[in-house]
């Protein structure tokens, strides 16, 4: 049976989110200044050989896998087995995954690299991980790419299909796989090259690295494109603590040259990390060249967060064009973007890692840590001030429907709400829009709700609950984790929300749900949330209440979404019940 919907208790609820919205900001503010002052330490004894007796690379994000005495053993797998593990999101076997680096069509496969410590389920001991796909969506595991060696970890870097031989590091008439990574000790951060003749699996480090070197330890993240219009190579690579992005140009892919430097602009933070130089298409007609960057830490709502600035980019310097800069997500869980080269399509597709600094290595798995996002196709679009936004879509999820599950909404009056069983253990992937009533006459304006709220909520029987609603008179969307119980970090906000089309009672969701995670489309991608999600049961309810005025639910759709990644015996999945209730 459906539970009314309780207006005071929603007015309370959107008071409490807009609340922490500034109380984060103000949070952020104070971590970036604190941050910005604590003293470097060198490591503890203990961990890999390799790092005993030596200072952590200069990065905003520390290992406390080195801990006096070494790393534990992985603990053994247990309910976050099944409960926490996405179906449809690419997660480690086991160890610690971060960043997602190398991002490569080679023509046959797609190639996903990534910041990786086999060894145990907490940033340190830095590989690259390796998994390759024909859609992607199925990964297969490969072997770890490149190696933590006696010059330093392998920090985040780039891949490009040399296809040309531009380097020469090929046999005659061939190309292949470069990759350009940071090589990270204490003392220093350097640019270096690798090559690969098997496909991407294994790689031979060029005998010349670093190919860059600027006598500094907080140089990082190399991200290479080719630039047809003038012919060569660009790289965009953070110079982390000066708040710079540093543009290099080489024939091929040895020898660098320096030809212009971006910033401090946009959110400075503490670190300038994994920036990405893109040449996105223009809905309507033409393109525009977009910088992202992203920062650790001091993001608006705490911790780590990615900002993008439109403008232009002549081959070798971009112009913002204006100085506003926006924020790729509105939640605390989308960092590190890196687009793929070499997409067949030519569509620019991405990948973030779904995770934030201030608790990823707290999160309750525990045999692995870290969850990359959906694939993502994007593109700009002007929004009602006629900016230029980069707008968000998952990219071929839409393979992985099953059988729609039938529920039809339609007309909800005021303070009512209807509640729809959900197959537990499935990913979904929801879609509807909702347009809200026009507030009732005779109201002040804004008065605690009542101009209309509409309610969307994942729940179980252990009383947890995923919010995520809609307040029509100030057009804003709320995406609240604070009723999910299994999970409490002082960092870990409880709740977001963000601005929609002005003027307007109507929005579009896309919501895909998976497991620890949820990530939420409004308004066709114009605006994105992504969030680490931790129930202590499957979320295996849906409930949509409205508050103040009624509502019209049209387009509405839920798809189960086939298993993509098999790292556990899949769980069995409940089918949901034949109608929906209402009050």
């Amino acid at each position: 049976m459906a539970r009314r919907a309780d207006p005071a208790r929603q007015d309370n609820t959107f008071i409490m989110i807009m609340r922490r919205g500034f109380a984060a900001s103000v949070l952020a503010g104070i971590s970036c200044w604190m941050t910005s002052r604590a003293r470097a330490e060198p490591a503890p004894q203990g961990g890999s050989p390799l790092r005993r007796g030596r200072e952590e690379p200069e990065t905003s994000h520390p290992a406390p896998a080195d801990r006096p005495g070494g790393n534990a053993p992985t603990a053994a797998r247990a309910t976050d087995e099944t409960l926490y593990r996405p179906s449809v999101h690419f997660t480690p076997a086991t160890g610690f995954m971060n960043d997602p680096n190398g991002l490569l069509h080679d023509g046959r496969y797609w190639h996903l690299y990534y910041q990786y410590d086999p060894f145990a389920p907490y940033a340190g001991q830095v590989h690259w991980g390796h998994a390759v796909s024909t859609d992607l969506m199925h990964w297969e595991d490969r072997p770890i790419a490149l190696d933590m060696t006696e010059a330093g970890e392998a920090f985040t870097g780039s891949a490009v299909l040399d296809a040309h031989d531009s380097s020469g590091l090929f046999p005659a008439g061939t190309g292949g796989i470069v990759v350009l990574f940071t090589r990270a000790t204490a003392k220093a951060q350097t640019q270096n090259l690798a090559w690969s003749s098997d496909g991407g699996t294994s790689f031979t480090e060029y005998a010349g690295n670093p190919v860059l070197d600027v006598g500094s330890n907080s140089f990082r993240d190399p991200k290479v494109v080719f630039h047809r219009e003038t012919g060569r190579w660009i790289m965009v690579v953070a110079l982390a603590r000066q708040h710079r992005i540093i543009f290099y140009a080489s024939p091929d892919l040895l020898h660098w040259t320096e030809i212009s430097r971006f910033g401090p602009a946009g959110l400075p933070g503490v670190d300038y990390e994994c920036p990405n130089l893109v040449e996105l298409p223009v809905e309507g007609g033409g393109t525009r060249w977009v910088l992202f960057v992203s920062i650790n830490p001091g993001a608006p709502q705490g911790g780590s967060a990615t900002q993008y600035f439109v403008g232009t980019f002549d081959g070798t310097r971009f112009v913002p064009d204006e100085p506003v800069v926006t924020l790729i997500d509105f939640a605390k869980d989308f960092y590190a973007l890196q687009f793929y080269e070499n997409v067949p399509s030519g569509d620019p597709v991405a990948i973030g890692w779904m995770g934030n600094w201030q608790y990823c290595e707290e999160t309750p798995t525990r045999s692995w840590r870290g969850v990359m996002s959906l694939p993502r196709r994007m593109r700009l679009r002007r929004d009602a001030a006629s900016r230029l936004r980069v707008v968000q879509a998952p990219e071929g999820l839409e393979a992985l429907r099953g059988p729609e599950i039938e529920a039809t909404v339609g007309r909800l009056e005021a303070g009512h709400g209807v509640e729809l069983p959900l197959p537990a253990n499935a990913a979904l992937d929801i879609v509807l829009s909702v347009e809200v009533d026009p507030r009732p006459s005779g109201l002040p304006p804004g008065d605690k709700g009542r101009s209309g709220r509409f309610i969307i909520g994942f729940a179980n029987a252990n009383d947890d609950l995923l919010s995520i609603g809609f307040d029509a008179f100030s057009g804003q969307v709320w995406l609240d984790r604070e009723g999910l119980h299994g999970f409490s970090q002082p960092f870990f906000t409880e709740s977001f929300s963000v601005a929609v089309t002005p003027d307007t009672r109507k929005v579009s969701f896309r919501i895909v749900l998976d497991a620890c995670s949820v990530e939420l489309f409004l308004n066709d991608g114009m605006d994105v949330g992504t969030a680490l999600i931790f129930p202590t049961a499957a979320l295996d309810r849906l409930r949509m209440e409205t508050s103040g005025a009624g509502a019209t639910v049209r387009d509405l759709h839920i798809y189960p979404l086939a298993r993509a990644m098999n790292r556990v015996p899949p769980p069995p999945v409940s089918a949901p019940g034949p109608s929906p209730s209402s009050t």
